[in-house]
C-alpha cells in the first residue's frame, strides 16, 4: 500500500459479529486403485467434508449512478453470510494536459487535483459507510491507480463484488472497475451483479462445466454458496458433452453433502450461454458458476465468447474464477 493509503474499520452492532472460517477441509480417504476404471461394487461411502466459508467480501466504490445498488447488495450478502465487508476507493490525481510542457505542471495545479481527489474519496467513503451500516465493515483508500490498488487489496478478501457492465447497464463513475478489467489477474473469484438484483439466496445454482483448470477453480470457489443451495445442476454443453467430467464434478460436490445433478446439452444453433441461461430460467436459478477464459494480447485480455457474454449479459449473479 502506498504512503497515502488509509484504512478504517467499523465493528458490527452489539450482538452480532462476523464469522471466520468454518474449519479446515477434511479429506476423505480413498482406496488405491490399479486402474482408472470405476467399480460401484468397490466404492465406499464418502465422509462429509466441511468447505471453508467466506470471511470477507470486497466491493470497489465508484461515483457512478449504479454504485449504491452494488454496495447495498454486497452489504446484504455480507449480512447473510455473517462476514465483514471491505469498501475500496482509489485513483490518481487528474492533471490537465499541457503537451510538450507537461514537465512544467505548476505545484498549485497538482495540489488542486489532489484536493479534488480527496473530496471524491470522501464522497465514496460516505456512500459506502451509509450503505454498509449494520454489518462489520472497513474502508480502504489510496491515491493510487484504481486497478492496481484493487489487485493488491484483494488479498484481504475471499470474494470481490462487481457490477455487470453490459450495453445499457449504468456506466461506471470515477474509481470504477469493470469485471473484464480485473478477473483474469485478481487471483480471487468475482461476483458479477446485474442491475436490479437486490439479494442472493443461492437456493438454486447452475454450474457451467468444462474440464479445465478454470472450471475446477470456480467449482471450489463456489462451495460456500453451493452448500447452501437446495438445487445444483452441473451443465456441460458441446457437440460431445463431457459426461465423465460433469459426473465427477457432481461426485466432488457430494463429499461436501451437496446433491448435484449432471445436465448434458448438445450445442444447438444457439450459443453455449444460451443453453446455460435456458437452464437457469427453467430451474429458477439465481446464481451461475463459471470459469473465466481469455488470453493476453498487447497488455489487454481477449476473452472467450462464453466469458464475454456472461460478463456483459448474465441474467443472474455470476461467480467467475480464473
Amino acid at each position: 500500500m502506498s504512503r497515502s493509503a488509509s484504512r478504517t474499520a467499523t465493528s458490527c452492532p452489539t450482538g452480532s459479529s462476523p464469522s471466520g472460517r468454518s474449519g479446515l477441509r477434511r479429506q476423505p480417504t480413498r482406496p488405491e486403485a490399479a486402474s482408472p476404471r470405476r467399480s460401484k461394487a468397490m466404492s465406499t461411502p464418502l465422509m462429509t467434508a466441511q468447505p471453508l466459508g467466506i470471511g470477507t467480501l470486497l466491493v470497489p466504490v465508484h461515483l457512478g449512478a449504479g454504485c449504491e445498488h452494488t454496495i447495498l447488495f454486497a452489504a446484504r450478502l455480507a449480512k447473510a453470510l455473517s462476514c465483514r465487508l471491505i469498501g475500496l476507493g482509489a485513483d490518481q490525481i487528474e492533471l490537465p494536459y499541457y503537451g510538450d510542457s507537461a514537465g512544467m505542471v505548476d505545484a498549485v495545479v497538482v495540489e488542486n487535483g489532489r484536493a479534488v481527489l480527496l473530496e471524491d474519496l470522501a464522497k465514496a467513503e460516505a456512500l459506502f459507510r451509509s450503505a454498509a451500516d449494520g454489518v462489520a465493515h472497513e474502508w480502504r483508500s489510496a491515491i493510487e491507480q484504481t486497478r492496481a490498488f484493487l489487485l493488491t487489496q484483494s488479498r484481504a478478501a475471499d470474494l470481490v463484488v462487481l457490477p455487470r457492465q453490459g450495453p445499457g447497464d449504468p456506466p461506471l463513475g470515477r474509481m470504477g472497475v469493470a469485471p473484464g478489467d480485473i478477473v483474469m489477474e485478481l487471483g480471487r473469484p468475482i461476483l458479477v451483479v446485474p442491475p436490479g438484483i437486490e439479494t442472493l439466496a443461492a437456493r438454486s445454482v447452475v454450474v457451467a462445466w468444462k474440464d479445465t483448470r478454470e472450471s475446477r477453480r470456480a467449482l471450489q470457489d463456489a462451495l460456500p454458496f453451493l452448500v447452501r443451495a437446495e438445487m445444483v445442476s452441473v451443465i456441460a454443453v458441446g457437440a460431445d458433452p463431457d459426461d465423465d467430467g460433469a459426473q465427477d464434478a457432481c461426485g466432488y460436490l457430494a463429499q461436501y453433502g451437496i446433491a448435484a445433478r449432471a445436465v448434458l446439452r448438445p450445442r444447438s444453433a444457439g450459443s453455449i450461454v444460451g443453453e446455460i441461461t435456458d437452464l437457469v430460467r427453467h430451474q429458477g436459478a439465481d446464481l451461475i458458476v463459471a470459469g473465466a477464459y481469455g488470453h493476453s494480447r498487447l497488455r489487454e485480455w481477449i476473452f472467450g465468447g462464453v466469458t464475454q457474454e456472461l460478463i456483459q449479459a448474465t441474467p443472474v449473479c455470476c461467480l467467475m474464477s480464473h
